[in-house]
């Protein structure tokens, strides 16, 4: 039994695609301001995911350490000692350019996660079919994208993925991959216990850039001075979908990273998962 019914989303898909995007910035505050905490694990109790760059090519600190995270079998990087990435995408809504991600995609066999909103799938089942029938992984954004961090309770947080996992099984006749990504980063360390209970695996990142303000798109270079210097092995990259500059330069943004040498793998290929 899904947790709302599918008319009332529909109708509030304009408010939904409102609330990403101020979710997106929520999410990504931190990127440039965090202090260099290079110090120990930061226990989330409650808090936005966020990043520090320090060196060019590095792998950035984040407000809680890949081991602390370990703990809960969440992630923020892959595997540091080889040229590999791992492409995500955050789709909270379809906005014309994620068949052109995915075509991309295709062209350089790289496999992707999309991590979806119950709105997603409501609106563009056929995209959702696109992406499972292709290989990429369809992950757990929640049903509603609501501020999980706040939720305490076992029972509501389930509601929240089992009410995504059961559309996206109505939808596409096939079982969510078990892959959860907090709606804004926002998390506390209930949540990534909560997520570990359920079987999921918690997929932060360690590069983003500022590419959600739809009337206020960088531009192709400004999108390749962020992403270019920062990249690094292991990184889990978001995008999202609903950006027309990562759709643009998505093809060549591959080939520049091909050119470093670098590999794309799925998040099945984490170090350590513990595939369920």
């Amino acid at each position: 039994m899904l947790h709302a019914d599918r008319r009332s989303l529909l109708t509030l898909g304009a408010l939904t695609a409102l609330a990403l995007i101020a979710a997106a910035a929520l999410a990504l505050r931190g990127e440039e301001t965090l202090p260099a905490a290079g110090s120990a694990a930061v226990p989330a109790s409650a808090g936005n995911w966020g990043l520090s760059f320090q060196t060019e090519g590095e792998a950035p600190v984040g407000n809680a350490t890949q081991e602390y995270l370990s703990q809960y079998g969440a992630y923020y990087l892959g595997e540091t000692d080889e040229k590999v990435l791992y492409l995500t995408f955050d789709c909270g809504y379809e906005n014309g350019y994620t068949e052109q991600i995915l075509d991309a995609l295709k062209k350089h066999s790289a496999p992707a996660a999309f991590f979806v909103v119950g709105n997603m799938v409501e609106t563009a089942p056929d995209i959702i079919r696109r992406m499972a029938a292709e290989g990429h992984i369809v992950g757990n954004h929640t049903y509603h994208h609501p501020d999980m961090s706040g939720i305490s309770e076992l029972n509501a947080f389930q509601r929240e993925l089992d009410s995504l996992a059961e559309l996206y099984q109505q939808t596409t006749g096939r079982a969510l991959p078990r892959f959860y990504r907090p709606p804004q980063g926002k998390y506390s360390e209930e949540n990534l216990k909560q997520a570990q209970a359920l079987g999921y695996t918690t997929v932060f990142w360690s590069l983003a850039y500022v590419d959600w303000y739809t009337d206020n798109q960088p531009t192709p270079q400004q999108a390749y001075d962020k992403l270019l210097p920062r990249i690094h092995d292991g990184a889990i990259v978001l995008l999202h979908s609903t950006s027309r500059t990562n759709a643009e330069i998505l093809d060549e943004l591959l080939s520049k990273w091909e050119q470093m040498g670098y590999r794309f793998a799925s998040l099945e290929e984490l170090p350590g998962l513990d595939v369920r």
